[in-house]
């Protein structure tokens, strides 16, 4: 049988994980073909490696037999495949028109010939239902809006391989069906799309074929339209899981959030984007918020966690105001925000995974004191939640590493700390370094996690 892709045996490896071990897929032309798998079992790194962002340590791409070599993104136009990124690769303060022809330029006499590249994208976003306004900045538009436009970067390249990285994460169920949709059409054309996801629900509905990942391993590839949920999913995580959730009915007790009258003046226009908005959530309860897409959820969330000012209104948490309090404050006094955008509000990228899980709390004097971090109460906090919560990291370990190779650097006996051997040592004291066991510990922890 013909592939119009396939990836033999691809090995790719980052300090202290292999985050694809020996895995092969195979792409039919014309076909969604999903790619199944728990958050870190290795789908958007196996789709990167395909893109070009990585270059693998071992293994094989092919076209349509012939084997070829893609070292970056511009490889992969070339060969006509397109990836749209979970986290979106647009220049905010760029026009729509603009991240769509960037790097694919067409010009005359050193001029851009912007109305040629604008009729192209209009006739494609009307073609294929996608209906983008050209001049509209990406900061101005939403998360769905922002899509399309990686969508129609793609069409645009004229791609015949296109890649969905969890397209449907910050989409809402209106938007995920239009999607559907979408590709569907795409294939229709003899497009092909590989179509990184773990909702079973969704393969289901768009997907033909489905390769099955696991803790970078290879599992499975299997016919979607035989194959139940049930057993997709025990392939996905190696147990039986039950797809039905046993709710009881919620016993909700006292008030702990109250909002009352919430009124949030618009930054660009005479209009409110947020009204007398009141509700109550009690304690043992969920409380959701629905609505499409840019209407008022953003600045309702603003508002509670203080990333926005209140016009009018008041927010009580505890029975206690906190209309007026900083972000700060609120987190202490119990409100955490999982923001739509992680990457850009939820986290510091350039900051290790230990830092990360201290943002909120790094001021106290479980990790400081006067003034200064605690690094081994950060370290040993963040390896409780990376046990308990089974997080899956690259390079947690590679600053300790260093850090504990330091501090044995320093001390007087180095070779009698146990590094030439495993450190399973009666405790030692050394006015220099502190604990030497845990020093070793940390160092051999480190080492063989990060190296």
């Amino acid at each position: 049988m013909d592939y119009v892709i396939e990836m033999l045996n691809i090995t790719k490896k980052f300090p202290g994980i292999i985050a694809n071990d020996n895995v092969s897929l195979k792409l039919k032309k014309g076909e969604v073909h999903a790619l199944l798998g728990e958050n870190g079992a290795g789908k958007s790194t196996l789709m990167s490696v395909l893109f070009g962002l990585y270059k693998p340590e071992m293994g094989t791409i092919k076209k349509n037999g012939e084997k070829i070599s893609i070292s970056n993104p511009n490889d992969s136009n070339k060969f006509g495949i397109g990836m749209v990124h979970q986290h979106f690769k647009l220049v905010h303060n760029f026009t729509v028109l603009q991240n769509i022809i960037l790097g694919v330029e067409s010009t005359k006499n050193g001029v851009l010939k912007m109305d040629e590249a604008k009729k192209k994208v209009v006739e494609l976003s009307e073609k294929y239902h996608l209906f983008v306004d050209p001049d509209a900045l990406i900061s101005d538009i939403t998360v769905g809006m922002e899509q399309r436009v990686e969508i129609l970067k793609m069409l645009y390249r004229e791609n015949e391989i296109l890649i969905f990285d969890e397209p449907t994460a910050m989409l809402t169920p209106q938007e995920i069906v239009e999607l559907m949709k979408i590709m569907r059409g795409l294939t229709k054309e003899g497009k092909s799309i590989l179509f990184i996801t773990h909702k079973l629900d969704e393969i289901k509905l768009v997907a033909d074929r489905c390769t099955i990942l696991r803790k970078g391993k290879y599992i499975d590839t299997i016919d979607v339209e035989s194959t139940s949920k049930e057993v997709m999913s025990e392939l996905m995580v190696g147990r039986k899981v039950n797809l039905k959730v046993e709710k009881e009915p919620a016993e909700p007790t006292d008030v702990v959030l109250s909002v009352k009258n919430l009124t949030v003046k618009s930054k660009r226009s005479k209009k409110n984007k947020l009204t007398n908005v009141s509700f109550e959530a009690k304690r043992g309860e969920i409380v959701c918020i629905a609505g499409i897409d840019g209407n008022g959820q953003k600045e309702l969330v603003h508002a509670l966690t203080g990333l926005s000012e209140v016009t009018h209104g008041s927010i009580e948490l505890h029975g206690k105001d906190i209309t007026k309090a900083s972000i700060r404050s609120r987190g202490v006094a119990g409100m955490s925000h999982i923001p739509e955008d992680r990457h850009k509000h939820g986290l510091i990228l350039d900051y290790s995974l230990a830092y990360n899980l201290v943002l909120q709390r790094y001021f106290t004097n479980e990790f400081q004191k006067i003034g200064f971090l605690k690094h081994n109460s950060i370290n040993e906090y963040s390896d409780k939640l990376i046990e308990k919560f089974d997080i899956r990291y690259q390079y947690t370990y590679c600053y300790r590493y260093v850090s504990a190779y330091y501090k044995l650097s320093r001390c007087a006996d180095v070779e009698q700390t146990g590094l030439e051997s495993k450190p399973n040592r009666q405790p030692g004291h050394n006015n220099r370094c502190g604990n030497k066991e845990y020093v070793a510990n940390t160092f051999w922890t480190a080492r063989k996690t990060a190296l």
